[in-house]
């Protein structure tokens, strides 16, 4: 298993979560992360869809979190970065600042 991983990602906050400004309420983050996903396996470009609704300052970057290793990450987040193989994106993860979609990008 690799050491590092790059990785962008699309977050979701909602009113609630952690460090969140969003005023959606979870259950929205949580339909909308849903169809962003379908969207993703549809064709839709990954970095085009975290500059428009991703909630984290990477999304101006299209999400880009560049590479990181074991520890740097939150538990579950890490999780979904490690186990992708590069180019794929993860289901739905859940953590205390909302839902992410992660793109292994490394």
């Amino acid at each position: 298993m690799a050491d590092q991983v790059g990785a962008s990602h699309i977050l979701l906050m909602y009113a609630g979560s952690m460090r969140s400004t969003a005023t959606r309420t979870k259950e929205e983050a949580q339909e909308l992360i849903q169809k962003l996903k379908t969207d993703v396996e549809g064709g839709a470009d990954f970095a085009d869809l975290a500059k428009e609704y991703s909630d984290c300052p990477s999304g101006q970057s299209g999400g880009e979190l560049g590479v990181f290793g074991k520890g740097q990450m939150v538990p579950e987040f890490e999780d979904a970065a490690f186990s992708l193989d590069v180019g794929a994106v993860s289901d739905v993860v859940e953590t205390a600042f909302g839902y992410h979609l992660v793109q292994r990008t490394a």
